[in-house]
C-alpha cells in the first residue's frame, strides 16, 4: 500500500501561543498585540461609513525629569517601549506618534482598557431601557449562575469589582485564576470561561470589598449580551462606534468561535479611534447633539466606589464603573502599559499604548514605567 504523499511545503506564519498571551517575552509582545485577532476568536464592531475627522491643533513638544536626567518625547518613547501616544486637548490632537512597528491603521490590543469601554454600554442599556438599574441580579441574565458565589451579586458589584468571590489576578503564575481564564480562551472553549466563573467560592459578602477580577466583567459582558438581545460587538458598534465616526473597525476577543465576547480584556483598536472614544465620554456621551448614556452616568462612573488599597499606580486612589480614579483624572488601565487618561475640567485626553516587559523579562535596572507614564503626563498637562 502506497503512503499518501506529503503536503506542500506552503508558506505560513508561526504565531505566539495563545495561552502565553499573559506572559510574552519582550521579543514577541509588540507582535503578539497587534495579531491578537489571530490568536483568539473575535468578532468584528464595524464602523460606519463616515468616520469623523479629528481636527489638529499646534503640536506640543513636553519635556521632563526622570533619573535625574531630561527626556523629551523620542526619549520617553524609548525608555517605555510605547507604541502609540496620542494627546487630545480641547478636540485637537496636539500629539501623535507611532513606534515598535505600529502604524497608523494597525490594531493594538486594549487590553483591560476595554473594561471600561464595556461599562459605558451599560449606561446605554440603562437609557435604552434593557436595564432596569444596576441593583439587578446578575442571575436575572445568566440563570446559569444560580447556586454558585454569584447567588446574591448585582450587576453594580461586577461594575465596581466587589463579587466578593475569590479570584487571583497573578500573571506571572501560569496557575492562577487569569491564566486559567487565559488558556481558555486561548483553546476556545465554548462556556469555558462561564463554566470557571461558576466554579469559584465566595470570599467576601458581595459588595464589601474591592477585588480586581478580569472575570467578573466576563460576566458583566455576558449578562448586557442577555439584556440587549445582541452580541455585544453589534451592540458596541450601534450605540458608540458608528455614531461616533471611529474611522476603523474594531474587534472584540470571543471566548470560543462564535461565542460570547469577552468584555473585559484583548480587545483591538486603532490608536486614534482609542482617542475618540475618550472624546465620546468627555462629551459626556453626546454624540452630535444626540445623547447615548443617561445624563449622570460619567459622572456616576468618576465617583470613587472604592478606595483602592495596592494602587497600581501612584496617581490612583480609587475605583469607580469600571474606571480607576485619581486627582481629576479617570483612567482605563490595562496590562503591559497600555493607559487611556480624561482630564475632564482640563478637556484633556492622553493615550499610551505600550509593551513594558513583564516578569522574568523585567530587569533589575528597569524604570518604574507607569509612574514614568504619570510623570510624561504631568508634563503634558503642563505644556
Amino acid at each position: 500500500m502506497t503512503a499518501p504523499p506529503a503536503p506542500l511545503a506552503l508558506p505560513r506564519p508561526h504565531l505566539p501561543r495563545g495561552e502565553d498571551f499573559l506572559l510574552f517575552p519582550p521579543s514577541i509582545q509588540p507582535y503578539g498585540y497587534r495579531i491578537v485577532d489571530q490568536l483568539f476568536a473575535h468578532r468584528v464592531i464595524r464602523r460606519g461609513t463616515r468616520p469623523s475627522e479629528l481636527s489638529r491643533g499646534p503640536e506640543i513638544a513636553p519635556r521632563y525629569m526622570a533619573e535625574g536626567r531630561a527626556h523629551d518625547i523620542a526619549s520617553f518613547m524609548d525608555r517605555n517601549r510605547i507604541a502609540g501616544l496620542l494627546v487630545i486637548r480641547d478636540g485637537r490632537i496636539v500629539l501623535e506618534r507611532y513606534g515598535l512597528g505600529l502604524q497608523e491603521h494597525d490594531r493594538w490590543s486594549t487590553m483591560s482598557t476595554v473594561k471600561s469601554m464595556t461599562a459605558m454600554l451599560v449606561g446605554a442599556a440603562i437609557r435604552d431601557g434593557a436595564v432596569a438599574s444596576l441593583d439587578e441580579p446578575v442571575t436575572r441574565y445568566l440563570p446559569e449562575l444560580r447556586g454558585t458565589a454569584y447567588e446574591g451579586v448585582t450587576l453594580r458589584h461586577l461594575i465596581t469589582m466587589s463579587s466578593g468571590t475569590r479570584w487571583s489576578e497573578d500573571y506571572p503564575d501560569r496557575n492562577s485564576d487569569v491564566n486559567r481564564y487565559s488558556k481558555s480562551l486561548a483553546d476556545k472553549v465554548p462556556g469555558g470561561v462561564l463554566k470557571l466563573m461558576a466554579s469559584l467560592p465566595r470570599a467576601n459578602p458581595p459588595g464589601g470589598t474591592f477585588l480586581y477580577n478580569s472575570g467578573d466583567t466576563y460576566l458583566l459582558g455576558a449578562a448586557l449580551t442577555r439584556a440587549v438581545g445582541k452580541p455585544l460587538a453589534d451592540y458596541m458598534a450601534e450605540k458608540i462606534w458608528q455614531p461616533a465616526g471611529m474611522e476603523c473597525d474594531a474587534f472584540y476577543t470571543l471566548e470560543s468561535e462564535g461565542g460570547q465576547e469577552i468584555g473585559g480584556s484583548r480587545a483591538g483598536m486603532v490608536l486614534r479611534d482609542f482617542g475618540r472614544f475618550a472624546l465620546f465620554v468627555l462629551n459626556d456621551g453626546v454624540v452630535d447633539g444626540q445623547r447615548v448614556l443617561p445624563e449622570d452616568w460619567v459622572e456616576a462612573a468618576a465617583t470613587p466606589a472604592f478606595k483602592v488599597p495596592a494602587p497600581p499606580v501612584r496617581d490612583i486612589t480609587n475605583y469607580g464603573y469600571s474606571w480607576w480614579l485619581g486627582e481629576g483624572v479617570m483612567a482605563a488601565l490595562g496590562h503591559a502599559g497600555q493607559r487611556i487618561d480624561i482630564f475632564r475640567e482640563e478637556r484633556l485626553i492622553v493615550v499610551t499604548l505600550a509593551a513594558f516587559p513583564q516578569p522574568p523579562y523585567v530587569p533589575a535596572t528597569d524604570p518604574n514605567r507607569r509612574d514614568e507614564v504619570v510623570t510624561f503626563t504631568d508634563a503634558v498637562r503642563a505644556a
